[in-house]
């Protein structure tokens, strides 16, 4: 007879930390734009206190205007931080669309939908110009860009003296096209007593396009993961190469709508036009929590982050300070701004 066996323990369970479940706040707590989002809160009381004007509906919707024209391109200025570059030309960019649109709408057609397209072309040809020699030479984004940058500058001050004499193009608003042109870039909407640029609106939807992409998304992950560490995304398989020249090309594709807006709205561009925004593009990247070192961010921490720097822009002029310390206070609110996102965010990290 054989003796009895008890039975063997059970193992133990060993839980996953990754797989633990975790409480909406915590998850509140770990968003990216967490920091954004209470900077603009105290941006927004500070200046609903010094500026009687500032909560008034009219002043909220040129708060917003401004800060949709910022925010078109700092959408997907994040999504190719997030990558894990930088785009130099995105300011310049924008006046070479317009540019391009109206002297050839003015030269060589009689409408300005094919301007229009032909900018829309030419435009993501220069994404895509970016993207593939920052993949193909392996040199850093910032050497590429400003290499672009230069190249786009004199190109647009050559091109536009040589061909309207001046340094900037001739009027198209009398062209088969333009009113309707005007409709879809540079109307106005009224809601109750409030006026809206549809700038807002494209504004919007690139915010929710590109949160769907990251969030949503096989082509969000590799975002992620070409930002994270671009050798071991290869290693798994990620399409590095072609994931960084599309982004590239959606920092092109908003530089073409700003385009629009900017030759829908007046007409007329200067050459000159755009040189310096790139700045403020990432700045409001990098205020709405996206990191330098590229892996981390979302589309809605910088739509947060360009409506600070809107809050900030206007406000200033709402609560009617001296234009002569504009940019010293612009520059302490968006220090400020900064700086309260990161202390929220390493709260948070430490919470988790």
């Amino acid at each position: 007879m054989s003796a009895a066996t008890a039975p063997s323990a059970a193992p133990e369970k060993t839980e996953d930390e990754r797989l633990a479940p975790r409480s909406a706040v915590r998850r509140l707590l770990g968003r990216p734009e967490l920091g954004a989002v209470v900077g603009a809160g105290a941006v927004f009381v500070f200046f609903s206190i010094v500026a009687e004007t500032f909560l008034q509906w009219s002043s909220f919707s040129t708060v917003l205007y401004a800060s949709s024209t910022i925010g078109i391109m700092a959408v997907p200025v994040a999504l190719l931080m997030i990558g894990g570059e930088f785009d130099l030309s995105a300011g310049v960019m924008v006046a070479s669309s317009a540019l391009i649109a109206s002297m050839f709408s003015y030269q060589m057609t009689a409408n300005v939908w094919v301007g229009v397209g032909v900018s829309l072309v030419a435009t993501l040809a220069i994404g895509f110009f970016n993207g593939f020699l920052l993949t193909r030479t392996k040199l850093p984004s910032f050497i590429i860009t400003l290499g672009t940058f230069l190249m786009l500058t004199g190109a647009n001050l050559g091109f536009t003296k040589l061909i309207s004499g001046t340094v900037s193009t001739k009027t198209i608003g009398d062209m088969e096209g333009f009113p309707s042109a005007r409709k879809v870039f540079a109307s106005h909407l009224t809601i109750g007593d409030v006026d809206l640029n549809v700038t807002i609106l494209w504004w919007f939807g690139l915010v929710a396009v590109a949160t769907w992409v990251l969030l949503r998304t096989r082509m969000g992950n590799w975002i992620f993961a070409a930002g994270g560490g671009a050798d071991a995304a290869r290693a798994v398989g990620v399409p590095v190469n072609r994931t960084k020249i599309g982004l590239y090309m959606a920092v092109a594709f908003g530089a073409w709508i700003s385009g629009m807006h900017l030759l829908m709205s007046y007409d007329v561009v200067q050459s000159s036009e755009g040189v310096g925004n790139e700045f403020l593009y990432i700045i409001a990247a990098v205020i709405g929590g996206c990191l330098m070192t590229g892996g981390y961010g979302s589309a809605v921490g910088a739509a947060v982050g360009a409506f600070i720097f809107g809050m900030t822009n206007k406000g200033i002029v709402y609560a009617q300070w001296s234009a002569d310390w504009f940019k010293l206070f612009l520059g302490a609110m968006l220090l400020f701004a900064v700086l309260l996102n990161a202390w929220v965010r390493k709260r948070s990290e430490a919470g988790k």
